[in-house]
Parts: C-alpha cells; sequence; structure tokens
C-alpha cells in the first residue's frame, strides 16, 4: 500500500504545482483568517483553476458559517473538505462533498471517540493538541497511540475510516512515523515551509521522496 502525501496551506500557484510536480497527491488550502497561510475565496480560486487532474484539493474550515463552505464550494472548484473545529458530525455530513474531520490528539481515547463520532468522514486527520491552536502546530503527539488504538477498535470500523498522519511531520522524522503508525496518509505544513505560508521547493521534494521510499 502506498501511503498518500497532502501538502497543506498552500497560498499560490507556483506553491501548488511545485507539490503536483514533486508528486503529491492532495493539496491543502486554509479558508481560516487567523491563520498565517490563510488564502482568501477569490485567491483558491485562482489557484484551483490552475492545478491539473487527478489531485485533490482540500478546503480547510475552521468552526465557519455554513454560508462559508457554500460559497467555496459554489466559487472554486475543490474536491473536498476538512473541518478543524468542533464542527458536529451533523454539520460535516450537510454538504455535497466528502470531508475530512481533523482530531486534536490528546490521548488514546480521542481517537477512539473520532472514529467512532464521525463514522461518514472520507478520512479521521490526526494533529497535535496544543491549547487555544486548531492546527498547524509543528508539534508531535505520541504516534503508539495510533497503532494502539486500532487494535481496540472493530477492524471495519478502521478500514472505512482511513487515518491522515499531521503535526510536527518533517522530511526528516516522515520515514520513522510511517512506519510506525502505517496510515492511509500523511499531511505537511509548517515542516516543508521556507516561512509561514510560503513553500521551500527542496523540503517539499525531500518529504515526498522520503514518504515514497517507505516500503508498506
Amino acid at each position: 500500500m502506498r501511503t498518500r502525501v497532502k501538502i497543506c496551506g498552500i497560498t499560490s500557484i507556483e506553491d501548488g504545482l511545485w507539490a503536483v510536480h514533486c508528486g503529491a497527491d492532495a493539496l491543502g488550502f486554509v479558508l481560516y483568517e487567523k491563520s498565517p497561510r490563510a488564502v482568501s475565496i477569490k485567491k483558491l480560486a485562482e489557484i484551483c483553476s490552475a492545478i491539473p487532474a487527478f489531485v485533490s484539493k482540500v478546503a480547510l474550515f475552521v468552526d465557519a458559517e455554513k454560508a462559508t463552505v457554500e460559497e467555496v464550494i459554489s466559487q472554486c472548484a475543490i474536491d473536498c473538505l476538512q473541518f478543524h473545529g468542533n464542527e458536529s458530525l451533523q454539520f460535516c455530513e450537510q454538504f455535497t462533498l466528502p470531508y475530512i474531520k481533523a482530531i486534536r490528539v490528546k490521548s488514546k481515547q480521542s481517537i477512539e471517540d473520532a472514529l467512532t463520532g464521525y463514522p461518514s468522514a472520507s478520512a479521521l486527520l490526526l494533529d497535535a493538541y496544543k491549547p487555544g491552536v486548531p492546527g498547524g502546530t509543528g508539534e508531535v503527539f505520541e504516534w503508539s497511540w495510533v497503532r494502539d488504538d486500532q487494535s481496540e477498535v472493530e477492524c471495519e470500523d478502521v478500514l472505512s475510516t482511513p487515518i491522515v498522519l499531521a503535526g510536527g511531520l518533517t522530511p526528516g522524522n516522515v520515514e520513522s512515523a510511517i512506519t510506525e503508525t502505517l496510515p492511509y496518509a500523511v499531511d505537511v505544513s509548517g515542516g516543508v515551509e521556507a516561512s509561514k505560508g510560503i513553500k521551500d521547493p527542496k523540503k517539499v521534494a525531500e518529504f515526498i521522496t522520503g514518504v515514497n521510499s517507505v516500503q508498506r
């Protein structure tokens, strides 16, 4: 099984196309004004129009209004929604696109709760918990919780909700992260940046090369 790669926090056409060139399966765009990686709806539409086929475009929200999500869906050629706040199952399910639910992992129990609490999610993204920060912390949580927790949940539940590993991933640790957790995909933002919101081409290439080097 090949581990998929999502490069998140894309803010320019150039960074998006470079990530695609290096082999990214998905690109993430932050629609959260407080983030240093935030993009406007207009900018997101421009970037999405430049991305070639067979690359998933994911719009990330943090406790956004329903109308905001619907506006993004109507104006931008995105493929998937990612909810990074306290959104309920009912909120996530009301839109016309599949969704990823991001969880700030405090313990093994928080992973199990999310697996059972969002059964319709296309994937569950596991990020590190940091008080007051909804994501992009650049910190790593206890990876062993992923494997331990999956062993305690019914097999069919785990298989029906793919795990996306995030939180503090870099070109230097992504291989060990995959080996330890065996995720469906990995998600990186700050770990491949030159500065906030600006990707480092060398780090992006090294990260994806590292992912692809792991034999599953």
